[in-house]
């Protein structure tokens, strides 16, 4: 990455305000340049990604962090098959990258604190922009959340506070075709997976509202978790707390290893998905509260020791599940490859727990239905009505077996 290309990009950012603090501008310019086209969209597997991947290293660099990728490097690759489209017969294979930095406090645990820097590219099949394909910038889907992350990295290795665990910090890639990042890494971890506490993961955190309404998603994964919340007074936040650890983003990965989890999101907005999506529309100083606010958590939460896990009442598989007028229950691995849909995950209460499915099974039948992908599962799933009775077939290590299930 040329340097000329760093220097404009600081002296442009400096424009916006020399008043500002450090911080604030600290994430304008991490913000502005993830969120450029020169990255065109960061879609995973692209020149855009490796772009991206090399600025957010070179930041865990300078804030001090120490490398945690594999072989001593900032990288952790996984390999996948990029379709276009879901209904493609074929992919092109890539490799991705999560960007790997740690702080290291000589602390029994470890505080997992993850965003995705991934995002459209030109717009594929997650894009829900109608007209001529374009660069979907992504300034808040999930540039805000990068800028977070290394707000949070600076400020806890400038401080000093909060030395009761270490701190790994993991921009994610391969989100938005489904967690492929997050999945590989709990799959292969560059750390002790046993000695992780929790996962703090932000996902969409550029858009905090006039009434400052910050949804955190998994409250239920721990009983630390609301009364810890409830205490956290910064800048106006006033938190909105669900408690299910499944979700469209990298903590559910987290969570079906049975790590709690928290997920910082400021809301829905029309240019989800779009090439409008852009930097000018960040709210800044919202985006420095939302920081400050989980800071403001994890020192609070430095002298508890490894906080309990808590399996919650699930109320999401995916983001695609609700298109469906049923559901089956369960997380599609959408990294395998193989025929057939491997369950990654059931939800307690759902048909399939029901039933008595389990992670691993791959299901290669639903009902006259042959599931061959994890495409034509969901297709399956749309020719089902609320009330109906089918059967699920699906291999169980070498073994065959057939259950019935009413949804």
């Amino acid at each position: 990455m040329s340097k000329w290309f760093f220097l404009l990009l600081i002296l442009f950012t400096a424009s916006w305000g020399f008043a500002q603090s450090n911080a604030l501008q600290d994430l304008k310019v991490d913000v502005v340049y993830l969120s450029s086209d020169y990255l065109e969209g960061r879609e995973t597997g692209s020149k855009g990604e490796a772009l991206a991947a090399e600025y957010i290293a070179h930041r865990f660099k300078a804030i001090g962090l120490k490398p945690m990728g594999e072989n001593d490097t900032w990288f952790h690759d996984f390999d996948f098959v990029f379709k276009s489209n879901p209904h493609a017969a074929d992919g092109e294979p890539r490799t991705g990258m999560n960007v790997v930095g740690y702080i290291d406090n000589g602390a029994p645990t470890t505080v997992v604190i993850g965003a995705h820097y991934d995002h459209l590219g030109h717009g594929h099949f997650g894009s829900l922009h109608a007209g001529e394909k374009a660069i979907h910038n992504g300034a808040d889907d999930n540039a805000s959340g990068i800028a977070a992350m290394l707000r949070i990295a600076a400020a806890l290795n400038k401080t000093g506070k909060a030395k009761g665990n270490n701190y790994l910090f993991i921009g994610f890639s391969g989100e938005e075709l489904g967690l492929y990042g997050s999945k590989n890494f709990v799959n292969t971890p560059t750390i002790d997976k046993g000695a992780i506490n929790y996962m703090i993961n932000m996902d969409m955190v550029g858009r905090l509202n006039e009434e400052k309404v910050l949804a955190v998603n998994g409250a239920g994964t721990s009983p630390v978790w609301k009364p810890a919340l409830e205490k956290i007074k910064v800048g106006g936040i006033q938190a909105k707390t669900s408690d299910s650890g499944v979700g469209p983003s990298d903590h559910t990965s987290f969570y079906l290893e049975n790590i709690p989890v928290l997920h910082f999101f400021t809301g829905q907005h029309m240019d989800y998905h779009k090439p409008s999506d852009d930097a000018h529309l960040v709210n800044y100083q919202g985006l420095l509260d939302v920081s400050d606010y989980i800071l403001a958590l994890i020192e609070a939460l430095d002298n508890q020791g490894k906080i309990a896990f808590t399996k919650t009442k699930d109320e999401d598989e995916s983001r695609k599940a609700t298109s469906f007028k049923v559901t089956l229950g369960v997380m599609p691995d959408y990294v395998y490859n193989g025929e057939g849909m491997r369950v990654d995950g059931v939800l307690d209460g759902r048909p399939a727990a029901a039933a008595g499915l389990e992670k691993g099974d791959i299901i290669i039948k639903l009902g006259d239905i042959e599931v061959k992908d994890i495409y034509s599962y969901m297709e399956g799933l749309g020719k089902f009505k609320k009330g109906e009775t089918t059967k699920v077939v699906f291999k169980r290590g070498e073994k065959m077996m057939e259950k019935e299930v009413t949804f």
